[in-house]
């Protein structure tokens, strides 16, 4: 009797340990093969999606037919952008970066776990690089002039030095959150470091299937990509695929396709 129950607790223990374990998926390329690591806690309805597209459980809208439909989104497409040392990207049904599965989903991403309420936006009043080209500083102040009521060079000069009291105090999560990014303390963010896999997106709020992976670390992209998952075997086809000769757009000069995404059982 006392056999059996022990028997039972490590069964029980075996299974509790199985079913909270993060899933991996196994990801076949015509260049090789390689595992990922998702993370549900830090992006569930991500990791959802990706995998639901992957393994044929969800419908999209089919670029040619223009129809919804339901098969392994992945199998057959491409790494359509490839930039040496930075990342492989993938996941576009027309091959070129402007496809979708016909929707979009939010961000998820916790902008305090990445540490970017305690980085300043404007250290010394002078832009964080992190903050990218001048149209996006643009958009991380605007609602500062707003706010103040600025509209002319008259009411800037006159409200300067208040103007610059906030944003010498702004972080970066201010900044992006000015931007339009939205952010929940809830998540378990991981940063965008070599290897991790994060969506690809044209701004806030508009992940649908497009994936990247890190070919090195990438912290000026955190609170703005949703990291999920983390290459955890096969890094050398990740090189691999990251060195191949690319032509313009950064496409790969010979196709580099996906053959499939499924979750290892």
């Amino acid at each position: 009797m006392k056999k059996l129950s022990i028997l039972i607790t490590l069964f029980l223990s075996i299974n509790l340990f199985a079913e909270s374990a993060n899933p991996i998926v196994e990801v076949k390329t015509s260049m090789g093969d390689f595992e990922i690591e998702l993370f549900p806690k830090a992006a569930p309805e991500t990791v959802k999606n990706f995998i639901e597209l992957a393994e044929g459980k969800k419908e999209f809208k089919d670029p040619a037919s223009g129809e919804m439909v339901t098969r392994p989104y992945y199998d057959g497409l491409i790494f359509h952008r490839v930039i040496k040392g930075f990342m492989i990207q993938g996941g576009c049904p027309l091959g070129n970066g402007t496809g979708s599965p016909g929707y979009k989903f939010k961000d998820e991403i916790n902008a305090d776990k990445l540490g970017l309420d305690k980085e300043l936006a404007f250290p010394k009043g002078q832009p964080n690089q992190k903050l990218g080209p001048q149209r996006a500083m643009q958009g991380a102040i605007m609602p500062v002039y707003a706010k103040l009521g600025i509209n002319s060079k008259e009411t800037f000069e006159a409200k300067q030095t208040e103007f610059m009291a906030i944003i010498e105090k702004m972080s970066l999560k201010e900044a992006y959150s000015n931007m339009g990014y939205k952010y929940d303390d809830k998540l378990e963010s991981i940063k965008a470091t070599k290897g991790c896999l994060a969506m690809a997106n044209s701004g806030p709020n508009t992940n649908g299937s497009q994936f990247f992976i890190n070919l090195g670390d990438t912290p000026h992209l955190d609170g703005k990509h949703t990291v999920f998952g983390k290459v955890i075997n096969g890094e050398a086809i990740i090189e691999q695929i990251g060195s191949t000769k690319v032509g313009q757009g950064s496409k790969p000069e010979s196709e580099i396709k996906i053959i499939s995404i499924r979750v290892k059982k």
